[in-house]
């Protein structure tokens, strides 16, 4: 690596190290939801600019979504020389704010990118951050891999906010969000039932059946369910009836098996109650990672170079649209301990570790090891080569 690019990095991410907590803390105090990312977004474009990137705002036709880009100073195009992406999130959870933490690692990818920018000019290459909101809902990383934002990507990267330890073989399920709704013929519940069709029969047997389906999952899949809507009254067979389901699975052939298996359900419990049955997604659809192990022993071994020793052999359990990246360009997102406390994400209590003292400490170290990994990418050509061809045969 460039001494001279690693010191400029690390110079930056000291000298606005105050200003970074105050950022962190400022989106604390003012959580915006998915989608609605409005203010959070602009500051973090407007800062990006002030860095020098030439910037996107909005992207993509997403109105809260950003990129900053930049080059090398040895020409304009980026074609044939390394291209490296930072990932930015900055959602907020409805009634706990930012109890996921992405008002800590949103601000730590934004500053890790920002001090990568300032050696750029000892580098060759692209760099990218990628402001990416609504995580928490429909994952608009999906819609980006999709269009093809990360196609020519070496390698892209960020860290989440954890508790307890830091550990880089992160690994995620993929989830299927789908509303199914049935629809049956009121009917007199007492004067004529015979001329009814339950929508709400059909949806409960549906419920059913994916209780007994559960016993047939694979390792790690998780089915979840709840109702949404029930049309009608105590005296009225309701025809009309909505549930939500999720399901989800740790690799994409099993996400296919475990999706036609509920919706196997959805039609059979259809034929049973004489219903009729429709389905629609209503969130993207996340993909499992797609594990690089060279990548993530990269940021491990980084890791253990600012004292954070990670832990190993972790099972998927969330999911996370970086997922969808990770089929387009090596992608990781180790998780990240912003606290040595053992606690749950998506409480309050998470989200007042990310102002505290020790998510402050967390979130100029986590820069630090980001724009070090970058650098180390960027300027290692067997490593990026190595990183790739893991991504290629992965993919097969």
């Amino acid at each position: 690596m460039s001494k001279e690019a690693f010191s400029l990095a690390q110079n930056y991410i000291t000298e606005k190290a105050g200003e970074m907590a105050a950022f962190s803390d400022y989106l604390a105090a003012h959580p915006e939801l998915s989608e609605e990312e409005y203010e959070t977004s602009r500051m973090m474009a407007d800062k990006l600019r002030e860095a020098g990137f030439a910037v996107e705002y909005p992207y993509l036709g997403l109105p809260t979504a950003f990129i900053g880009k930049k080059t090398s100073p040895d020409g304009e195009s980026a074609a044939g020389r390394p291209v490296v992406a930072v990932m930015v999130e900055y959602d907020a959870l409805p009634e706990i704010g930012h109890a996921c933490g992405h008002n800590l690692h949103g601000t730590m990818a934004l500053y890790a990118g920002m001090a990568v920018g300032e050696a750029m000019g000892d580098l060759v290459g692209e760099l990218r951050v990628v402001g990416t909101p609504a995580e928490e809902t429909d994952g608009a990383k999906i819609r980006m891999a999709d269009e093809g934002v990360f196609d020519d990507v070496d390698f892209a990267v960020m860290f989440h906010s954890f508790a307890g330890e830091s550990f880089a073989d992160y690994r995620s399920l993929g989830i299927d969000g789908l509303d199914f709704t049935f629809t049956g013929q009121t009917s007199h519940s007492a004067a004529s039932p015979w001329r009814g069709r339950s929508a709400q029969s059909g949806m409960l047997l549906f419920i059913d059946a994916l209780n007994m389906l559960r016993i047939h999952m694979h390792d790690y899949c998780r089915l979840a369910a709840y109702i949404t809507e029930v049309k009608g009254a105590v005296n009225i067979i309701p025809d009309r009836a909505v549930c939500r389901v999720e399901a989800r699975a740790p690799e994409q052939s099993i996400q296919r098996e475990l999706t036609a298996a509920v919706l196997e359900c959805a039609r059979g419990a259809a034929i049973a109650t004489r219903t009729e049955v429709s389905w629609k997604n209503f969130e993207g659809s996340f993909a499992p990672m797609l594990p690089n192990l060279t990548a993530e022993k990269l940021a491990e071994e980084t890791m253990a170079e600012y004292g954070i020793i990670c832990t190993k052999g972790h099972p998927a359990t969330g999911s996370t649209d970086v997922g969808n990246v990770s089929y387009r360009c090596p992608a990781i997102q180790p998780e990240f301990a912003i606290t040595p406390r053992s606690l749950d994400l998506h409480t309050r209590e998470f989200a007042a570790a990310t102002t505290a003292e020790e998510g402050h400490e967390a979130l100029v170290k986590g820069a630090r090891v980001i724009a070090d990994i970058c650098l180390k990418v960027f300027t290692d050509d067997d490593l990026r080569k190595k990183i790739k061809a893991e991504f290629e045969a992965a993919k097969r």
